[in-house]
């Protein structure tokens, strides 16, 4: 006979956040095409190492001629401890798994442990590269954010306090920092609310009011949206 087991109210809140996580789709929780450093096939592995190290990442998406054409990813072990810098990087390609950006991030998380893939590219419905994750990325997404010393500590403001964001949070995530819930729509993250409200791209400065709320773009990283400030229009009993 199976036992009934209590959960107090924090153990069935974490329990239910993951199961919420465990149903995101990759699409959410990638890191974008346009954040991501690729790596050519015919690079010398010496040039490789000034872009790995100027990254700060541990592995790369290997592109022949267009990013759209991975074959594979490199480590950034292998590129520092590689005794023949003038080779060229497709010595060193590991095969990379291909997975739909539409893919639960449950499912993917399996799938990765399953067939030891550390990596994978997210492709989107045109067969093109969406993004990437990592097998961390995921695991994240279920339990929790992983820090190590070097990580600062996020802060989680209250209603009534301004805070500041990365513009790539999923809704959810921004929902549980800020305590701001956003609407659904056609975008995953903070960043793509603030550019389908005002249909275009956003510009240091730019403002979106939101019932009580005033989100402003402060930081912008390419065409992205890196940076934004939460701020009360009124205050909360």
């Amino acid at each position: 006979m199976a036992a009934n087991i209590k959960l107090d109210p924090e153990e069935r809140l974490v329990i239910g956040k993951a199961l919420a996580r465990s149903r995101a789709s990759l699409r959410e929780v990638m890191v974008p095409r346009t954040e991501v450093s690729f790596l050519k096939l015919s690079m010398r592995i010496k040039d490789a190492v000034v872009v790995a190290k100027d990254a700060g990442h541990t592995r790369f998406p290997v592109a022949d001629g267009s990013d759209d054409d991975i074959v594979g990813f490199v480590h950034l072990r292998d590129l520092l401890w590689n005794p023949f810098p003038d080779n060229p990087v497709a010595d060193l390609v590991r095969d990379v798994k291909r997975l739909p950006g539409s893919k639960r991030v449950l499912a993917a998380l399996s799938e990765m442990r399953r067939e030891r893939h550390t990596l994978a590219v997210v492709v989107d419905e045109y067969g093109g590269t969406a993004g990437i994750v990592t097998l961390e990325d995921l695991i994240e997404e279920l339990v929790g954010e992983i820090h190590d010393e070097y990580d600062e500590t996020p802060t989680h403001a209250t209603q009534s306090e301004t805070s500041e964001v990365d513009g790539r949070l999923n809704l959810s995530d921004f929902a549980e920092r800020t305590g701001v819930e956003l609407p659904d729509g056609p975008y995953e993250t903070v960043g793509g609310f603030i550019m389908s409200v005002l249909g275009r791209l956003p510009v240091l400065g730019d403002t979106v009011v939101l019932e009580a709320y005033l989100l402003e773009v402060v930081k912008l990283e390419g065409r992205r949206v890196a940076g934004v400030r939460i701020t009360p229009l009124i205050e909360t009993a």
